[in-house]
Order: structure tokens, then C-alpha cells, then sequence
């Protein structure tokens, strides 16, 4: 697994079912599920991590494609963003399909999961703000077969956290066959982590639009306010466009809500400005979010 790791493994359990894994996980409490592994196998071969077992989730074929449930697709945990990133995929949902073929080089594109990139939940994990911006849900696969759903933010959040012997199984997406865009900034020129993210749903059947913004803050951020806002300028009965100076707006409006001013002090003096550094990454979600509706709306 790695030569830094001062000592092997003492046992690897390869399920060939989502329950199976579950049970693998119960009698090996210590143990670590496992699918791509391309963040465990950078903490064990930096010395973070010293799992005493493994449950791999390589073999198990019903968490590596996807099936349709009442306007929903079920996405299995095992879909790499690889298979996100084709077309098929995209076709269905544009903005995951973008956020996986932006999420690093081919070898991470191959191995990486979606599921693990809920789980591992990383400010800077692509598929993060558009499943916050597509209101996705979670379907956790626990012990005796059991199944219970959580919305993805609550897990992002920490306000719902897996139980011993819980695995996320399934994402559920609906499917709004509707514009849905995914930008990302990136410190250096082709793949890499993002320094700002920005997923756009626009959600007609509602009349609404779905922002959120990843990358600057340990979870997903929603304006909720500049959604509001600027869903009640779209004419949605006509041809939906927006005005350069509210395509403007709205990306001002949500990068001052997602990074705003520092709050006067106590004592009623002026409160301090914010740094030339965080003023460049409020200009910076300020062009993505612009740019995202831009093109949503185009």
C-alpha cells in the first residue's frame, strides 16, 4: 500500500455488496472503507493515518452507476469523476459533469468517487457546491439493511454525521433539465484545487436560482438574499435574460454575503479594512458568480 507505513495492514475485506460492506465495517469497528483512496492513501503516506484494516468498495457494481426514481437519478458513491465527466453523465447534470472533469489531473479523475469527496469533505472538493447548489440528498446504507435519507448540507455541516458501521450508498439529484453551471479559479494555470468555486441551478418549473460557493469556507456557502433577489428579475415566461450591470449585482451581492465586512468593534470605533488578499477573493467569487448566471442564462 505504501513504503513510508511503518507496518502492514492487518486486514482488507473486498464486499461484493453494499450490505455486505456494512456488515464488514460492523465486525471491524477500526476498520476504514475504502474506494479510490486518493485522499486515505495521502494521509497514510504522510504518517496522518494508520488504519488497522481496510473494507473496499471497488467490487461492489451497484455503487458505480446510477438509476432514475421518481425525477431523481440515484447516483451510486463509487461513480468516479471520470465517468461523471462524459458526456451521457452530462447530459443529465451539467454542473457535477463540469465540476468532475475540473477535479485535477486523469489519475485523480480515475480513481477519485463522489462519495468520497462528500465524505472527505474538503473546503476544496468540486462536487461540493453544486450538490449544496442542487439541493442533493443522501442515502446512508447501515447496519441490518437499514436506509435513512439526509440533505448533503447537514453532513457538510456536521449537523448529521454517519454512525459506526454507516456508508453513504446513493446521492439523490433531481434532475431539473435546466441550465446549471460550474466555474472554479485555481492559483496556477490547468488543474488544480480551487482558491473559489461557484455552481448556478436555475430551477424554472420554481422560478428560482440555486448559487452556491466553495472554497473559502470549511462547507458550501448559500446567498440565499442574492437568490431571492435576482430570481425576481428573470423573466421566466420570456427570454430570461439579465442586464450586464444586474449580472453585475448579483455577483457583488454574493460575494459581499459569502465574505463580508468585518463588524465594528464593541467600542463604536471604525471597523478595520479587509486585507488586499481577501478583497482579491471577494472580486474573484464576485466574476465567477457573475459569469455563472451569465452563461446559465445565455
Amino acid at each position: 500500500m505504501t513504503t513510508h507505513a511503518p507496518q502492514a495492514m492487518q486486514s482488507v475485506t473486498l464486499p461484493a455488496s453494499l450490505d455486505e460492506a456494512v456488515a464488514a465495517l460492523g465486525a471491524m469497528p477500526a476498520a476504514v472503507p475504502v474506494a479510490g483512496g486518493t485522499d486515505l492513501m495521502a494521509a497514510v503516506n504522510k504518517g496522518l493515518l494508520r488504519p488497522s484494516g481496510l473494507v473496499g468498495l471497488g467490487r461492489i457494481s451497484e455503487l458505480r452507476g446510477w438509476h432514475y426514481q421518481d425525477g431523481h437519478a440515484l447516483l451510486g458513491a463509487g461513480l468516479t469523476h471520470a465517468r461523471m465527466g462524459r458526456p451521457d453523465f452530462a447530459a443529465l447534470i451539467p454542473a457535477l459533469a463540469a465540476s468532475a472533469r475540473a477535479a485535477g489531473p486523469p489519475q485523480i479523475r480515475n480513481a477519485g468517487t463522489l462519495g468520497g469527496n462528500i465524505v472527505t469533505s474538503a473546503p476544496t472538493g468540486d462536487a461540493l457546491p453544486v450538490l449544496a447548489a442542487l439541493e442533493a440528498e443522501l442515502v446512508i446504507a447501515g447496519p441490518a439493511g437499514a436506509r435513512r435519507e439526509i440533505p448533503v448540507s447537514h453532513l457538510l455541516a456536521g449537523r448529521e454525521l454517519l454512525e459506526p458501521a454507516e456508508l453513504i450508498g446513493f446521492v439523490r439529484v433531481p434532475l431539473l433539465h435546466a441550465p446549471q453551471v460550474f466555474l472554479k479559479a485555481t492559483g496556477r494555470t490547468g488543474p488544480g484545487r480551487a482558491t473559489a468555486s461557484v455552481a448556478i441551478v436555475l430551477d424554472p418549473a420554481r422560478r428560482g436560482v440555486r448559487c452556491a460557493v466553495g472554497a473559502i469556507a470549511p462547507m458550501p456557502l448559500r446567498p440565499l438574499e442574492a437568490e431571492q433577489w435576482i430570481a425576481s428579475l428573470i423573466d421566466w415566461d420570456g427570454e430570461r435574460g439579465l442586464a450586464p450591470d444586474a449580472l453585475a449585482a448579483f455577483g457583488e451581492y454574493v460575494a459581499a454575503a459569502c465574505i463580508p465586512d468585518h463588524a465594528p468593534p464593541a467600542d463604536g470605533s471604525e471597523a478595520p479594512p479587509l486585507s488586499p488578499a481577501v478583497l482579491h477573493l471577494r472580486r474573484t467569487v464576485a466574476a465567477l458568480a457573475r459569469r455563472a448566471l451569465g452563461r446559465a442564462l445565455s
